[in-house]
């Protein structure tokens, strides 16, 4: 189980990290293939920039926490607090791979295609029941609520932001190369341009 000083560091860094460890929520499981960086400061894209009450979350609670919203009131969205290293901010889990609890997912998605289960924040948390009541707990203490190291999968990507209107040309949305449940392909200029990766902690 990944402890709280993994998220002791800043969000680029353990967003990078994130990718290809095993999300466990509670009777299902996936590999993280895709994840997105946030900064709480200088980050017009961030909950920071505007909203005091994610200011008061990253001051009361510890590292490792987990950040759920509701977004556009449709679906809840996943992050991890980043907090006590050179920056805070989030981690929005945006795609995993599925490894556990299959047909559970199938069955709250409503969906039998594999791939699709987990190709996307809103559809990982329908598919593995994350809830807005789940807000604030440590995802660093519940082998049921947790991410577990597995070994690299392969080669990690960095590309651009999707899904915002502010601060979208940031290359902090990371993802796990040729992967089939990301939930959008890898842009034309990620792949052209190695120095969008940052260098490994």
């Amino acid at each position: 189980m990944i402890s709280t000083s993994f998220f002791q560091r800043d969000p680029l860094t353990c967003s990078r990290e994130l990718i290809g460890c095993e999300l466990v929520w509670g009777d299902c499981a996936g590999i993280v293939v895709e994840t997105e960086a946030y900064l709480a400061v200088g980050d017009e894209a961030c909950h920071t920039f505007a909203r005091k009450s994610a200011r008061e979350f990253i001051e009361t609670h510890e590292a490792g926490a987990a950040y759920i919203y509701l977004n556009y009131g449709v679906h809840w969205l996943l992050n991890a607090l980043i907090k006590g290293g050179e920056e805070e901010g989030f981690i929005l889990i945006r795609a995993v791979e599925p490894t556990r609890g299959i047909d559970l997912m199938q069955k709250r998605r409503h969906q039998v295609a594999l791939r699709e289960l987990g190709a996307g924040p809103g559809k990982l948390t329908q598919a593995m029941n994350v809830l807005g009541s789940d807000h604030g707990i440590s995802l660093c203490a519940d082998p049921k609520r947790c991410f577990l190291f597995k070994p690299p999968l392969g080669e990690v990507i960095a590309d651009t932001r999707i899904g915002i209107s502010k601060a979208a040309h940031h290359p902090w949305r990371f993802l796990l190369k040729g992967s089939e449940f990301v939930s959008r392909k890898a842009s034309w200029e990620a792949k052209k341009r190695p120095d969008w990766l940052p260098n490994p902690a």
